[in-house]
């Protein structure tokens, strides 16, 4: 049981930190995340305790946080997406309360709300992408229930060592495919960055998990011991996964009072990061006018992060080559150029005049003030440092009258516009990209 315990315990804490590491704003890969931590944690803790209560209950957790991700592969362009949230977040919580009060094979209840997200998914398969996926999710979330049916359920069908391996091989094919959504959806490229994590996690394993199995071997009946050799392993894994995340927090500590050299090492380290993920340069042909529209509105949201814009398809477009004149910028470079066509989109927006709030200031505020400056209208204490007049017109207005919802609806509906005016640019620059509005792209692949 160690040997498999440490194995199974160390790539899905490795996963989970990857998938954090990724992007911690993105849904799927948060719950996805969750999914594989409770079912870590209850992986050392049926180590310590077999067939115990908490150990059943955490392996019952990622079925809700399976559910959850199933829901959020959706696009949210689908109208019934807000609703279908609200009622899996309660669900969620109602089942959470019926696995922790249930005994033994009732637990399994966990698995109606991880059916009924995959059914949601699969109702609007149409709207996931790739659109492999939601056959690729539907048969991993099948095989999980299986092996926690083998476990918690009332008839001996086998050694529950075995299917708590299964089950985490499951796991870490679901969050692969919330990988692969993640990258699909932001146009970068999966393959590399992947696989320089693995590499990284491998090497983890093999120097602190081979220890700690031998730790666990040699003091079987210490629960002490055992646990701690399960705390050293997800430390170090930790370290694996989310690396740039703790090596950005270690400088701000051990950089405190240097502001120059931070900043210069955060800017090296964005490059660093992108890089990997960065799609190569005929990504961009690929697109639909659809997913061009996606990929500004993103970008606009990113507007102040170079890192995201840096890993961009929109990266090479050729309004950024005329900007570059021709030259072969480095990456960085690409990326404040970038900036700097969608803020000239964006002021192209501006209706004459001074600063207003009337209907036809509505698109250029959101976007304006919301993305390029950075403004946070909705925070408790939104910061107004450096403001402007204008800036913190805009400000109250936002609070005081423009509801979230709407802000974000006027956002989506001028980064249209702005998209429409790259596009436009984009196929009179090269005649590859006439007339594809209608034609339906094929399923794009995470490279």
């Amino acid at each position: 049981m160690p040997v498999v315990a440490v194995l199974t315990f160390a790539l899905a804490w490795w996963m989970a930190g990857y998938l954090l590491g990724r992007d911690t704003g993105r849904p799927v890969s948060a719950r996805a995340a969750a999914a594989l931590i409770a079912y870590a944690l209850g992986v050392a803790a049926w180590t310590v305790a077999p067939g115990g209560t908490s150990a059943q209950i955490l392996l019952c957790l990622p079925a809700l946080g399976w559910a959850a991700a199933a829901v959020a592969l959706v696009s949210d362009d689908v109208p019934e997406r807000r609703q279908i949230e609200r009622g899996t977040l309660v669900l969620s919580a109602i089942f959470l309360v019926m696995i922790v009060a249930l005994p033994g094979a009732g637990r399994l209840v966990a698995l109606a709300p991880l059916i009924g997200g995959v059914v949601v998914m699969w109702r609007f398969r149409d709207a996931v992408a790739p659109h492999r996926l939601p056959a690729a999710v539907a048969t991993a979330a099948a095989l999980y229930g299986v092996a926690l049916v083998v476990v918690l359920g009332p008839a001996d069908l086998g050694h529950p060592v075995l299917a708590l391996a299964a089950m985490g091989l499951d796991l870490l094919v679901l969050g692969y495919l919330a990988a692969v959504a993640d990258a699909v959806d932001a146009g970068e490229r999966l393959g590399p960055d992947l696989r320089r994590s693995a590499v990284g996690a491998v090497v983890a394993i093999l120097a602190c998990g081979g220890p700690a199995t031998l730790t666990m071997l040699a003091a079987p009946d210490r629960g002490t011991v055992v646990i701690l050799q399960f705390v050293l392993v997800a430390v170090v894994l930790t370290a694996i996964g989310p690396a740039a995340h703790l090596r950005r927090g270690l400088d701000r500590i051990a950089f405190l009072h240097d502001d120059h050299l931070r900043r210069d090492r955060a800017a090296l380290m964005l490059l660093a990061e992108a890089l990997p993920r960065r799609a190569s340069r005929h990504r961009l042909a690929t697109l639909t006018e659809s997913e061009f529209h996606r990929h500004t509105r993103r970008a606009l949201e990113n507007f102040g992060n170079p890192g995201r814009l840096l890993r961009s398809p929109l990266i090479d477009l050729p309004a950024v080559d005329r900007r570059l004149a021709g030259q072969a910028a480095k990456p960085l470079a690409r990326a404040m150029e970038l900036s700097a066509v969608l803020r000239d989109g964006v002021t192209r927006l501006k209706p004459d005049g001074v600063f207003g709030t009337t209907d036809l200031w509505r698109h250029y505020n959101a976007l304006h003030y919301c993305c390029v400056r950075g403004l946070r209208p909705y925070d408790r204490w939104p910061s107004t440092e450096g403001l402007d007049r204008d800036a913190l017109r805009a400000l109250e207005w936002f609070r005081g009258e423009v509801p979230r919802r709407t802000m974000q609806r006027w956002q989506r509906e001028g980064a249209r516009q702005v998209a429409d005016r790259l596009w436009a640019d984009l196929t009179r620059a090269d005649p590859r990209w006439r007339g594809r509005a209608s034609v339906s792209a094929p399923p794009t692949r995470a490279e």
